[in-house]
């Protein structure tokens, strides 16, 4: 594994236990096991087919990424690589 993979794999490591510390700072009832860490979005609750479609291929959304349906940081959002805004 080269320095910049063990680098990166570092930093994910410290923003998921930040952001895993950060929803257990919370009293039990106001964990929501979502949010962001240093602008980066995360998501900890299991996802479900709809969550999963709503991030994956989501013609309502404008962009291209969205948070990950589970974890940190984004994912694509498919449907705009198929069917891409006209101006």
């Amino acid at each position: 594994m080269g320095r910049m993979n063990k680098t990166l794999l570092a930093l994910t490591g410290i923003a998921v236990s930040a952001a895993i510390t950060q929803q257990l700072r919370r009293p039990s009832e106001e964990r929501t096991w979502t949010g962001q860490f240093l602008g980066v979005p995360y998501d900890f609750r299991l996802p479900t087919p709809t969550h999963l479609r709503a991030i994956f291929w989501n013609p309502d959304n404008p962009s291209l990424v969205a948070a990950h349906p589970f974890g940190i940081g984004w994912s694509l959002n498919a449907y705009r690589l198929v069917h891409p805004k006209t101006a």
